[in-house]
């Protein structure tokens, strides 16, 4: 029977790497396809998905298949202590310079006119309102 309690280590973990953090900054609140992420960070596609693989057993990302598409946003932990740190990480990375310059390009390139070729068919990443915001 698996735990139903949260892995707080496994998200500590989860947070002590800096491409997975970039990873979180370019989410926000809104769910964007793995080729956008591939795009602004320069990394392979390989490596962006082992990325996204441990952000989601933490527990902090959920995933959605369109097609060959897929599509990746963050999820707040339901534990409280958990989610403090977490919305303390989101708050730091919002604020960093190096962070919003990255926001700045994700933003340039899907909503802008700098669109790559390589990316005119691929899905514009689109907001998120999660459940509990919803409400």
């Amino acid at each position: 029977m698996k735990s139903t309690t949260f892995d707080i280590e496994l998200l500590l973990r989860a947070l002590a790497d800096r491409t997975r953090l970039r990873l979180l900054n370019l989410m926000g609140g809104r769910e964007v396809c793995v080729c956008f992420f591939v795009e602004i960070l320069k990394t392979s596609q390989p490596k962006i998905s082992r990325h996204l693989a441990y952000l989601r057993r933490a527990g902090i990302v959920s995933s959605r298949r369109d097609g060959k598409w897929m599509h990746y946003r963050i999820v707040e932990p339901a534990d409280s202590t958990a989610k403090r740190v977490f919305d303390d990480v989101r708050s730091w990375l919002r604020a960093d310079g190096a962070m919003a310059r990255e926001r700045e390009r994700l933003e340039g390139i899907c909503c802008g006119t700098r669109t790559p070729s390589k990316l005119l068919q691929a899905p514009q990443p689109i907001p998120f309102t999660p459940v509990s915001k919803r409400l």
